[in-house]
């Protein structure tokens, strides 16, 4: 099963390593790690998407609250949360630029470059709906892809703060 883990931490030089030296070291897969500062410059907050069963989640984030930098954390699939991701993807428009511009209007993206034969999308998301963007555009003509990663929070009154 997928799980979405938001942790925050230190905002200390190596952290990043050691919470990806654990995934390694164990032999878990990180699908998708972003990582960027808090309000507070002192924190940070990664999201990490991973599979793997209960049993299996669960010893990874009793191994993450092992690791000092390790400040707190959730599984936000345990819970309702929003997630998103961001894209930029540039296409070649040569001899499609029409179909390209409804196919990004369908899908709620936005054309913030334009090319001799090329526009650069924008679009924001949950993976599924990037995932169906990419498909329909075709791989035959994408030049380029850019993706941030899951970005995840919960619902309602529910937060990963101090």
């Amino acid at each position: 099963m997928r799980h979405t883990i938001s942790i925050l931490l230190e905002n200390e030089a190596g952290a990043l390593s050691q919470v990806a030296g654990l995934f390694s070291a164990r032999g878990y897969n990180i699908e998708s790690l972003t990582v960027a500062p808090t309000e507070d410059d002192s924190m940070s907050r990664m999201t990490i998407v991973t599979r793997g069963s209960d049993s299996v989640i669960e010893q990874i984030t009793k191994q993450l609250n092992k690791l000092i930098d390790v400040i707190k954390l959730t599984d936000l699939t345990t819970g309702v949360y929003i997630e998103r991701e961001l894209i930029m993807v540039k296409v070649n428009v040569a001899e499609s630029a029409p179909e390209v511009k409804r196919l990004v209007d369908i899908f709620r993206g936005r054309i913030i470059d334009v090319g001799d034969n090329t526009y650069t999308i924008e679009m924001t998301g949950t993976g599924r709906k990037i995932d169906a963007f990419l498909k329909e555009i075709g791989s035959g003509l994408i030049v380029e892809v850019v993706r941030s990663g899951v970005l995840g929070i919960a619902r309602g009154g529910d937060s990963l703060s101090m």
